[in-house]
């Protein structure tokens, strides 16, 4: 909303007043709580406010005829602000828009006790009123969006040779690597959002039999024309199968799996679908340029990366991707949202060797910036939630995210 006023008593000995608006939720038992302070305007007696948005819920909790208080200030540099008036209002009169009843008589009740020919101390005019649905990652769930989960494995010669208890890679009989453990730990949650149960999946970096071609998006599962695995269980199996037969390698390129899901989110962007990578590797990405080029295109499309590093390299890059501090940009163009999340394995394994505790910790940071990732696509582009589909089988998905 945006206010203005007119004619404000002068309270300033010099020059007029620096006037301000505090607006003020009343509550049940009678108190009120301040809920919104606009800025000072200096030296006016007819200030015009930027136009604020505050949730309903803080400004009347709901209740559309509560009472909202609102006292006019002027500001004063030692913080000792004089009153200059209120007048109340309530979330109902404010909706209603620009019209002759949402001018409002700014009284000071000393003032009226004070003087006969007292009539008010200005007034203030709202000069508009708006009201947004803001929709929750929940309420497009429930009209149906479907997460569509892609998984992509580091096969660099960095990881070491898979037989070996050293490698990243080591296939014990008696505990999971952590590229199974990061990839099981997210997995099984995000799968709760996916219908199909099926995961595309992706190895990088390795040379592929039977003529040992380089590839930096090859599927798990040996099927170049179903990438597909069923369920997370599905997607362990073609990893281990592939460690078995693929050549690890280099160079550490993600570019070619990232356009790989780009291509497919380029296609359904109407809403009813949303991707999710979630990319696992040892180390430092060889193809920073081209990654830094395919994640701004990506961050226009309905796509969001986890990058899960394992292993004790320098993440440098990773955090570079992970755009919470600057945004990610590529030949001057800056990426529309932050879209990558990195987290370091390391960061996760107990000391206490138990890894049920560290792996539920895992999942909730590397899955907590889904649900505003998926908003913010959906906002860019109007799309508003399709009405609940009756059966909702988020009742038990909603502890996860």
């Amino acid at each position: 909303m945006q206010l203005c006023a007119n004619k404000l008593d002068k309270k300033d000995f010099f020059g007029k007043s620096d006037p301000f608006l505090v607006f003020y939720r009343s509550n049940e038992d009678g108190t009120f709580t301040i809920c919104h302070k606009t800025e000072v305007i200096k030296n006016t007696l007819n200030p015009v406010w930027q136009p604020f948005t505050i949730p309903v819920r803080a400004l009347c909790n709901g209740d559309y005829d509560r009472t909202v208080k609102v006292d006019v200030y002027d500001w004063d540099r030692d913080g000792s602000h004089d009153f200059i008036g209120e007048f109340t209002t309530s979330y109902r009169e404010l909706s209603r828009g620009q019209n002759q009843f949402n001018v409002y008589e700014v009284l000071n009740p000393k003032k009226k006790g004070k003087k006969k020919k007292y009539i008010n101390s200005g007034t203030v005019t709202l000069l508009s009123f708006k009201v947004e649905s803001e929709y929750t990652f929940v309420d497009f769930i429930r009209g149906g969006t479907q997460l569509n989960f892609t998984v992509a494995i580091d096969f660099t010669a960095s990881n070491g040779n898979p037989s070996q208890p050293t490698s990243l890679h080591y296939m014990s009989p008696y505990q999971m690597n952590a590229y199974a453990m990061a990839l099981k730990a997210v997995g099984e949650i995000i799968q709760d959002y996916d219908s199909d149960k099926l995961f595309p999946a992706y190895g990088f970096g390795a040379k592929l039999p039977p003529d040992g071609k380089i590839s930096h998006a090859f599927p798990l599962n040996g099927d170049s024309d179903n990438s597909n695995c069923v369920g997370i269980e599905g997607v362990l199996e073609a990893y281990f199968q592939s460690l078995r037969t693929v050549q690890l390698y280099g160079p550490t390129n993600f570019a070619p799996v990232i356009n790989k899901v780009a291509n497919c989110a380029a296609e359904i962007t109407d809403g009813s679908q949303y991707f999710v990578l979630l990319m696992i590797t040892d180390g430092v990405i060889s193809d920073m340029v081209q990654t830094k080029e395919a994640v701004v295109n990506a961050a226009s499309l309905p796509m969001s990366i986890i990058i899960v590093g394992v292993g004790p390299a320098e993440f440098d890059a990773m955090e570079e991707l992970d755009g919470d501090e600057v945004r990610v940009s590529s030949r001057g163009r800056l990426a529309e949202r932050d879209i990558v999340q990195f987290v370091p394995f390391r960061d996760y394994i107990d000391r206490s060797g138990n890894q049920v505790l560290s792996m539920a910790r895992l999942a909730k940071d590397v899955l907590a910036e889904i649900p505003d990732q998926v908003v913010s696509f959906m906002k860019s582009r109007g799309i508003e939630p399709r009405p609940a589909l009756s059966s909702s089988p988020l009742a038990e998905v909603h502890q996860h995210m």
